[in-house]
């Protein structure tokens, strides 16, 4: 529905999300929904609460028109199991891990029946005594938190939480752990704890010594005693070349943290969910929903009337979900049920901002999205405070440490990833600003299939600077910025994630924070490739300034493939590829080349290495097993390494890409098999990217981009994080 209630048909896109991981199916895996259906069933579940209402009818009929309509949208848990056997609403939840073998195989335990019904989860090993600390109880050493990090990671592979939703871990470790430097690296390669992410929790503490260039303490947290002191600056540069290297370790500010904690009679905060957005205490979960900002925009103003009662009734919605949610574990219940945590946040601001021509990297833009953040938490405070009159405040309010009035929920407001969800409400995801405004889809015989964002179409229409030959010029250049033919205030306007400069990024991040945000808020700070290892400090740094909870930065490409050999591009004459008489190409002795790292048949690691020309053409494919003088690999590193050489030739000789992956998809019996992969492979090159598997989606081949502190496929909405 539009914004005055009339309909609107759903995206392709969203169709195919909502039939591939949201619908009921039946039996032989057919869907049994429909989006009227799906909404109807949520709404119903949810208007029931704890009990039956009185007022029923018109609530789920209020809920309906909000799902329905996409004013709002809860999180994937609730909207796939709300109404279900399962039950299971709640999107994210933090386990404690204790000091002893007990502790640690409990949260195991327990992380494992979270991910069974669909949530995520957060885990703090920062009290987990010191690798080669002594252990009294068997008079033998502790091997440390990274040890046991890699029992849990072991785990969330092996639940893969039924094909729906992917296991997804925070691991967070304070600064001030002795372990702290092995645990900056652990990610360094990135073979291991693939089901986590990784942050360091810093205080500020370690930030003053940072900032005087001096030395901090480590302690021992089974005794507390100091073990030893670091410099900060040497700690903080190595967080930095772990950063720029991949983007982990990601810093938590958990003093900035704590000192915004409801409940701190309650407990300090150790640990956020996988993305995050959101600080809990131990065995506390959240339940989290979004609120369409693109939706809110009536001629030319934001329509504040209708966002109120938006908010309102998304409130009593949120709050509802508690009381009808099936925990997985009874302390979970518990302890949800003393706080009453929700998590109201948005998505479409960018939408917003583009349907007011206001540019998302400016002062105004920034103002905008503060003055909408605040009147949403105002609002979601103030019906908490009437859900409360009615049915009491959250059990562990305590006015003698609590300052603000009585209210039902104990954190109202945070701003989660909205990856698949905002692919349904075809919208930006989250506070992200646009990732591509036009991008291509590679359809049968190799065509190419121009999707142009909704907003930018109808402007450029609208202006008269719209042709099918500019669409995909700008798809080709993936920017609006620098074509002649688009006035240069609608380039100002949509900018996307990657043209915005990253303190841009980090001052909406910071002024949201400030403004109207309970918890936290999952945003990336994307760098372009060439961003400085000083780029990624001074990111920090700025967001520890201005308030922020946690940061996380991507530099385009790091996580992609590692190149093996760099030149400038001055020095192409000396690697120029020269034709000889046949036809062939003959290849200097020096090339660029990216390594990729695959999987064969048998889960074995096989690295292909791509070489190419001035004009980043692929010239030369191997294949090499990291140990192929193994008598069981010999026969198939024979036939890899034979497969390379005739694909190498046929490269050299010109022979066009689409036909190379003809004769490639011909050959291939397997997934996992050698043609299989590079046919993939040259796919992405064809799509202009040199990205290669990892950013390639493993579920429809489409593009990964990192956003919201992931990596997520805007075509069919798979995510590694959820």
């Amino acid at each position: 529905m539009s914004a005055d209630g009339s309909s609107y048909p759903l995206t392709e896109t969203a169709e195919t999300v909502l039939k591939r991981r949201y619908y009921l199916k039946d039996e032989n895996g057919n869907p049994v929904e429909t989006w009227e259906k799906l909404s109807h069933r949520v709404a119903d579940a949810v208007a029931l609460g704890k009990r039956k209402p009185k007022n029923y009818n018109d609530l789920r009929q209020r809920f309906f028109d909000m799902i329905h309509s996409m004013d709002f949208l809860p999180n994937s848990p609730c909207l796939m199991n709300a109404g279900t056997d399962l039950g299971q609403l709640s999107a994210c939840f933090v386990l404690p891990v204790g000091d002893s073998m007990d502790g640690i195989f409990t949260a195991v335990r327990n992380g494992a029946l979270v991910h069974k019904t669909g949530g995520g989860t957060g885990y703090a090993f920062s009290r987990l005594r010191a690798k080669n600390s002594s252990v009294a109880s068997t008079q033998g050493v502790a091997s440390g938190p990274l040890s046991f990090a890699a029992v849990f990671d072991a785990a969330t592979e092996t639940i893969k939480q039924g094909g729906k939703r992917r296991g997804a871990n925070m691991g967070v470790l304070r600064i001030d752990h002795p372990d702290i430097l092995d645990f900056i690296s652990a990610k360094q390669n990135q073979e291991k704890f693939n089901n986590f992410n990784f942050s360091v929790a810093v205080t500020d503490c370690f930030m003053k010594a940072l900032e005087e260039d001096g030395e901090y303490d480590l302690v021992e947290p089974s005794s507390g005693e100091v073990i030893k002191s670091l410099k900060a600056r040497e700690v903080f540069d190595q967080i930095i070349d772990l950063a720029w290297l991949n983007g982990e370790p990601g810093v938590l500010f958990i003093d900035a943290a704590n000192k915004a904690n409801p409940t701190p009679q309650l407990g300090p905060f150790e640990a956020t969910n996988p993305c995050g957005e959101q600080w809990l205490l131990p065995y506390e979960s959240c339940n989290l929903g979004s609120i369409n900002l693109a939706r809110f925009v009536k001629d030319g103003a934001i329509d504040y009337e209708r966002l109120e009662r938006i908010v309102h009734t998304s409130t009593v919605f949120l709050d509802n979900v508690i009381d009808c949610n099936r925990f997985p574990i009874p302390e979970i219940k518990e302890m949800t049920l003393k706080t009453r945590k929700i998590g109201l946040g948005i998505m479409g601001m960018h939408d917003m901002l583009i349907q007011l021509a206001v540019p998302y990297a400016s002062e105004k833009g920034r103002q905008v999205a503060s003055d909408v953040m605040n009147f949403i938490r105002d609002a979601a405070e103030a019906e908490s405070i009437r859900i409360a009159e009615k049915k009491g405040p959250f059990p562990a309010y305590d006015s003698a440490v609590n300052s603000y009035a009585p209210r039902r929920n104990a954190a109202l407001t945070s701003i989660q990833p909205t990856g698949t969800v905002s692919m349904i409400a075809d919208c930006a995801s989250g506070c992200e600003p646009y990732f591509s405004i036009v991008m291509i889809k590679h359809v049968m015989d190799n065509d190419r299939l121009i999707l142009v964002n909704k907003h930018f179409e109808s402007i450029a229409k609208a202006e008269g600077f719209y042709s099918d030959a500019l669409m995909a010029k700008v798809a080709d250049s993936g920017t609006v910025i620098g074509h002649p033919e688009i006035p240069e205030k609608w380039q100002e306007v949509f900018r996307t994630a990657q043209d915005i400069l990253p303190e841009d990024h980090i001052k909406m991040q910071g002024i949201l924070q400030q403004s109207g945000v309970d918890s936290s808020i999952s945003k990336t700070i994307n760098l372009p490739s060439t961003a400085t290892k000083q780029d990624v400090k001074n990111a920090y740094l700025l967001g520890y300034n201005l308030g922020c909870k946690g940061l996380t930065v991507y530099r385009d490409g790091s996580r992609d493939a590692q190149v093996l050999n760099t030149k400038k591009r001055s020095e192409k004459s000396q690697k120029s590829a020269v034709v000889s008489e046949n036809g062939k190409r003959n290849l200097p002795d020096m090339l660029n080349a990216k390594r990729y790292r695959v999987k064969d048949q048998d889960q074995k690691s096989v690295y292909i290495i791509v070489c190419f020309d001035e004009n980043e053409k692929p010239m030369e494919v191997f294949a090499k097993f990291p140990f192929d003088n193994r008598v069981d690999l010999k026969d198939k590193s024979t036939m890899w390494t034979t497969t390379c050489r005739l694909v190498s030739l046929a490269l050299r000789f010109n022979v066009p890409m689409n036909e190379i992956i003809k004769q490639l998809d011909r050959s291939s019996g397997h997934m996992l098999d050698l043609p299989a992969q590079l046919s993939k492979l040259f796919k992405s090159f064809m799509a202009g990217t040199q990205h290669g598997f990892a950013s390639t989606c493993p579920e429809c081949s489409g593009k990964l981009v990192f956003e919201e502190g992931c990596e997520t496929c805007r075509a069919c909405g798979y995510s590694k994080c959820s």
